[in-house]
């Protein structure tokens, strides 16, 4: 055997010269692979200027250096790409996303959670996004809770004071205006922590709703967080 079998480590082979070579590039692609951080999962050209030790993971469509290595993670090593396959489970930080990734098998999945050997899946993650105010007596966002996911709750934090004297707000969705919490402060830093009794499931993109009360918004941003769970299929 000429190589390790889960990472696909270099092995110094008997009366091997310079075996410092062999053991340096082993230990190369262990830095990159422990603790794995990949770049980014969507990119298909391979970056211009990139560090040595660099990981991405190679998706549909990739091209140039990457071309034929869909699925691989791309590691730049020594001046040019080096590719290792990875096995089913392996969990790694997304850089251009901030967020963990889990791969079922052929794909990276955002979230941590587990997967089934034919790629079944169930994860957890945190969607974030920075809600710019409207004025008036309701402000809602983009389609910010995802089709088929499961929600346990929603956090917030106050970025930049909700003008309007207004005296507090709420937040949920339409229908259920309320559903995250009521009485929330509009000052800089104010919170909200809405835990919902029971996790709720949305089968079609969802947008937050805030509503003011005790009078009518009139600017402000407010960062939101929405905590969910999501199911993958298993493959045929």
């Amino acid at each position: 055997m000429d190589n390790t079998g889960r990472l696909g480590l270099p092995l110094v082979q008997p009366a091997q010269a310079q075996k410092h070579v062999t053991v340096n590039e082993a230990l190369a692609r262990l830095d990159a692979l422990v603790e794995l951080q990949l770049g980014s999962r969507s990119l298909t050209a391979p970056p211009a200027s990139v560090a040595d030790g660099a990981c991405y993971a190679v998706p549909p469509g990739a091209t140039d250096a990457w071309a034929g290595q869909v699925g691989a993670i791309a590691v730049f090593l020594n001046g040019g790409w080096d590719f290792v396959v990875p096995g089913n489970g392996w969990r790694a930080w997304i850089s251009d996303e901030g967020a963990l990734a889990l791969f079922d098998g052929s794909a990276w999945l955002l979230g941590e959670g587990a997967v089934s050997e034919n790629g079944a899946a169930l994860t957890r993650r945190v969607i974030e996004i920075d809600h710019a105010v409207a004025s008036g007596a309701t402000s809602q966002t983009s389609a910010v809770i995802p089709s088929h996911a499961v929600v346990y709750g929603v956090t917030a934090r106050v970025t930049e004071a909700l003008g309007g004297g207004v005296a507090s707000w709420r937040l949920g969705v339409a229908g259920a205006d309320d559903r995250y919490g009521t009485g929330y402060g509009v000052a800089f830093d104010a919170w909200a922590r809405g835990v919902t009794s029971t996790p709720t499931a949305y089968f079609a993109d969802t947008a937050l709703l805030l509503t003011a009360e005790g009078g009518v918004f009139a600017g402000g941003t407010v960062r939101l967080a929405v905590h969910i769970a999501e199911m993958s299929l298993p493959r045929a």
